[in-house]
C-alpha cells in the first residue's frame, strides 16, 4: 500500500508501523528508501538456519519493495549488516545472486555486534536498500 504521503506499508507489515512507527519504505521522487528488513517469518520468528534467514531477508525487502510499485531490478543501493560477516559472507553473496541480478547495485556490507531485539534467535544479517524508479518503470 501506498500512502499520499510517501510512506510504504504493506499490509502484513501494518503492525509494524502503528507498534514501532517505523516506514518499511518511503517513496521520494522516484526514489524508494527501504528501512531495513530481517531474515524472519512473517509472524516474527528467526531461523536457526543462516541459509534460511538471508532468504527471507531478500523475500522480505522483496515484498515492501514491490508494494512501493518496484521489483528488486529497481534497486541502486544495498547495504547490509551482518553479526557475523567473514563467516557468513560466502552462504549470505549465495544466496543474494538468487536476488539480485546484473546490472549490480552498490553494494556495502557491515560486521555489526548485534541485531533485532526480542527474539529468541539472534538475526544474522539486517538489509536496508534504495530504489530508483525511472519515468519508464
Amino acid at each position: 500500500m501506498l500512502c499520499s504521503n510517501g510512506v510504504v506499508v504493506p499490509a502484513e507489515l501494518d503492525h509494524v508501523y502503528r507498534h514501532w512507527h517505523i516506514a518499511p519504505a518511503v517513496r521520494a521522487g522516484n526514489f524508494i528508501i527501504c528501512s531495513g528488513v530481517l531474515g524472519q517469518h512473517p509472524d516474527g520468528t528467526v531461523p536457526d538456519d543462516p541459509a534460511t534467514q538471508f532468504t527471507l531477508a531478500f523475500e522480505n525487502l522483496e515484498r515492501v519493495v514491490m508494494a512501493a510499485g518496484a521489483v528488486l531490478a529497481h534497486v541502486v543501493e544495498l547495504v547490509t549488516f551482518h553479526t557475523d560477516l567473514e563467516g557468513d559472507l560466502g552462504a549470505f553473496t549465495t544466496v543474494k545472486e538468487r536476488f539480485i541480478r546484473a546490472p549490480y547495485p552498490a553494494w556495502t556490507a557491515v560486521g555489526v555486534a548485534h541485531l533485532g531485539a526480542g527474539s529468541a534467535v539472534t538475526p544474522r544479517v539486517e538489509m536496508k536498500a534504495t530504489a530508483y524508479l525511472t519515468d519508464a518503470s
